[in-house]
Order: C-alpha cells, then sequence, then structure tokens
C-alpha cells in the first residue's frame, strides 16, 4: 500500500504539472500573439491577447521579453524584479526550467526564441513566462491528504478483513488444540466433535495414534506383569524347599529369594509406572484414592488402635494414573502406621499445577542421617518391622518419572513427615 500510494501521488504530481505546463504554454502563445516589433528595434503588446495576471504585482504570472541576451521588457505583476532561470531542459521549440520569484516564490518557467521581424538584424527576442508552483503544491498536497486518509481507511478494513478471516479460518485447528488440551488434562480420551473436511483426516489419525499408544503401552505392562508372575513362581518353590531343608545352604537360599523377590518388585512397580507416562488423559482424583486407602491400611493397623486423618479437596487431580497414585500414597501410609504410636495424617493441597502430599506420624522419628539412608539409598533400618524395604525407593522411582520429587522431613507431632509432589490437573 505504501509503494501503491507513493505512485498514486506522483502520478498525480505529474499530471497536474503537465496541465500546469499547458497553461504556461497557452500563456506563451498568447504574449507573442499579443507582440508586434516597434520602429525603435523594441516590442508593443496588444493587451486583448493577454492574461489580465501579467498585470498585478506579485500575481504569481509573470512575462519578460529579451531582445538577444541583453535586457528588455518585463510584466508589470514582476515589478522590479528579473527572472534568472536555472535547471533548463529543452523540449521542441520551448525551454523549460526553474526560477526564484517575488516574496520567495517556486516558479516554473518556460521560454522560446521568436523572429518578429524576420528582415530585420534586430528582429530575434526570446519570449520568457514563469508561473508560481504553488497551485501545482496545493493541489498535490490535497490529494495526499485524501489519498492517506483513504489508504489508512482502506488498510484497517484488510486488517480486520484478515483478523476476521483467520479467526474464522483458524477456529477448526483451534478446536482440535482445545481437544487435545482436554486429553492432556484427563477430562477426555479421544478427539471430540465434527470438524470441516480439511481437518476430519488429521482428527482421525490422532484419534488412532493416541488408540495404537494405549495399546502398545498396554501390552509392555501385560508382558513385564507376566514375566514377574512367572518369576514369582520358582522363587516361592524355591523358598518352600529352603524351608524343608534348614540349614547353611538353605537360609543362604532364602536371603537370595528374598533379595530377588525384592528387585522384581520393586522393577514391576517402575516399569508400571513408566508405562503409564505414555498414555494421554490420565487423570486421578486424589481425594477418593485416599480415603480408600486410609479405610484399608486403617482396618491392617487397627489392633494397634492407629487412627488415620486423611483430608483432601474433591477438586484436586492427579496427573496420572490412579495404580501409581496408590502405590506412591499407599507405601508412604503404611510406612507412617507402621512406626506411628497413634496417629498418622495425610493431608494434600494443589497450586499451580501441582499437588502436595505430606504424611506425617507422631512415632519417634529419624536423625537426619538416618532420614537419608531411608529415604535416599533405600536402606533398612530395623528388620523387626515387617516389610521388604523397598516402599520408599519405590515411591522415589515413580515421583522422578513424573517430574515429581519425594522427601523426608521431621513431623511437627514428632516423628516423620514424608513430602511427595505430583503433577497436577488445574
Amino acid at each position: 500500500m505504501l509503494v501503491g500510494g507513493a505512485v498514486l501521488s506522483n502520478a498525480f504530481r505529474v499530471a497536474a504539472q503537465n496541465s500546469f505546463d499547458m497553461a504556461l504554454a497557452s500563456d506563451m502563445d498568447g504574449l507573442i500573439a499579443a507582440a508586434e516589433p516597434d520602429p525603435n528595434g523594441g516590442v508593443m503588446l496588444q493587451g486583448r491577447f493577454l492574461n489580465h495576471n501579467f498585470d498585478r504585482v506579485y500575481s504569481g504570472l509573470y512575462y519578460q521579453i529579451r531582445a538577444g541576451t541583453t535586457g528588455g521588457q518585463i510584466s508589470r505583476s514582476l515589478f522590479d524584479r528579473e527572472i534568472e532561470i536555472r535547471n533548463t531542459e529543452r523540449k521542441g521549440a520551448l525551454t523549460w526550467g526553474e526560477a526564484d520569484g517575488p516574496e520567495g516564490q517556486h516558479l516554473r518557467v518556460v521560454s522560446r526564441r521568436v523572429d518578429l521581424a524576420p528582415n530585420q538584424p534586430a528582429g530575434e527576442f526570446t519570449f520568457v513566462v514563469a508561473g508560481d508552483m504553488v497551485e501545482v503544491e496545493r493541489q498535490t498536497g490535497e490529494f495526499n491528504t485524501v489519498l492517506i486518509w483513504s489508504f489508512v481507511i482502506l488498510g484497517l478494513g484488510l486488517i480486520i478483513a484478515i483478523l476476521l478471516q483467520v479467526r474464522v479460518g483458524l477456529l477448526p485447528l483451534r478446536r482440535v488444540s482445545e481437544a487435545l488440551a482436554r486429553i492432556r488434562d484427563g477430562k477426555a480420551r479421544r478427539l471430540d466433535g465434527h470438524f470441516p473436511t480439511e481437518i476430519e483426516p488429521l482428527a482421525t489419525e490422532l484419534n488412532s495414534l493416541i488408540q495404537h499408544s494405549e495399546e502398545v503401552v498396554g501390552r509392555a505392562r501385560t508382558h513385564v506383569s507376566n514375566l514377574a508372575h512367572f518369576l514369582k513362581t520358582p522363587l516361592s518353590v524355591l523358598a518352600a524347599e529352603a524351608d524343608a531343608q534348614p540349614g547353611p545352604l538353605a537360609d543362604s537360599i532364602k536371603r537370595q529369594v528374598f533379595s530377588m523377590r525384592r528387585q522384581v518388585d520393586h522393577y514391576l512397580s517402575r516399569a508400571r509406572a513408566a508405562g503409564s507416562l505414555d498414555v494421554l488423559g490420565n487423570r486421578t482424583q486424589v481425594s477418593t484414592v485416599m480415603d480408600d486407602l486410609a479405610r484399608v491400611i486403617g482396618r491392617i493397623h487397627a489392633p494397634r488402635g492407629i487412627v488415620i486423618d486423611a483430608e483432601c479437596s474433591d477438586l484436586i487431580y492427579f496427573r496420572g494414573e490412579r495404580q501409581d497414585l496408590e502405590e506412591m500414597l499407599g507405601n508412604l501410609i503404611d510406612n507412617g502406621c507402621k512406626w506411628a504410636r497413634a496417629r498418622v495424617r495425610v493431608r494434600c493441597k494443589s497450586a499451580a499445577g501441582r499437588l502436595s502430599l505430606t504424611i506425617e506420624d507422631d512415632g519417634p522419628g529419624l536423625s537426619a542421617q538416618q532420614r537419608t539412608q531411608v529415604g535416599e539409598r533405600g536402606e533398612r533400618l530395623d528388620e523387626s518391622v515387617p516389610g521388604s524395604g523397598l516402599g520408599l525407593a519405590i515411591v522415589r522411582d515413580i515421583s522422578k518419572l513424573y517430574g515429581g520429587f519425594f522427601a523426608l522431613d521431621a513431623s511437627p507431632m514428632g516423628g516423620m513427615m514424608a513430602c511427595l509432589e505430583l503433577p497436577a490437573i488445574v
């Protein structure tokens, strides 16, 4: 639009100047027609052929008649000034140029040599007509003003039209983006809705890709579970045979079997959590899982009188599978109940797309060094308490797979506080 405006403005200026030049050439013809040589070697002018603006002082239209190269007759409008032509350009019989006029006027000048008396040696004269370019500048300025405002309005209209076109044209893609966000947040499992013909193949392929991903992950998890089951059966047989034949060899076999069971459980949990990360749409309500675990684990530890105080908003959702959340939260609550004297407190809060779980007990607690050994190295500090010793290690590994973190600290209740942070759905 800028280039087009410049071209139009220049074209108008050229047209206005050509019209102005034609008017000057016409005034030149009238001046020549009114001129007659006088006996003294000068020129006489007949007023009926002249433009009356030649008679008004500094009117913007002037003439000057020179005999040869010497000064000659000038118009009344020029008063006591003379025209000094510069930047001349010859076009046919006429010579065009510029000059400075009275009161700072910018003059367009045309000159022509005319022989009024061919039979006399001094009959050749130079006729000069000059006009103020202020009218051309005014017309060009008015045209540019109209042109600028027209192009501004046109540009704004085009911008609005483009914005509307883009907004309407990309609306189906925006719906696809919103549908994918719903899948990512666990609010949907497929791209639902009707899409234009151009977008329908994309939606179909995305749905097929999601389904294929679920199938692949499901098969992988099934294979891992089958492998774990097949390993556990021979291990159980070995453990039973070792119990039936006591001795040093049997004790060694039982220790190795116990170690192998721990490793199978550990890597089975990791494989299950890693597989669930690749499935879109996983969404788990934290309060439901927490209440179920508190009820089940509370019954296990009921003979010791352990009370589990669990509290969580129904609006908090974990961005992942229920089974993984149960694995992590169940290990932590069960661990707290094992060491608590009377009470375990579980709290959950959510902020900025993350959920924080804290599990506290009123047990004896651990020192900073012991918390490091248990939380980071997975070591067992007391063999008298039942368990494999892998619970906290499993929690740590699964939380890392989800981009969260797990840490142990001292609890205000006197025991230990387990802090677990995981991705949440806002």
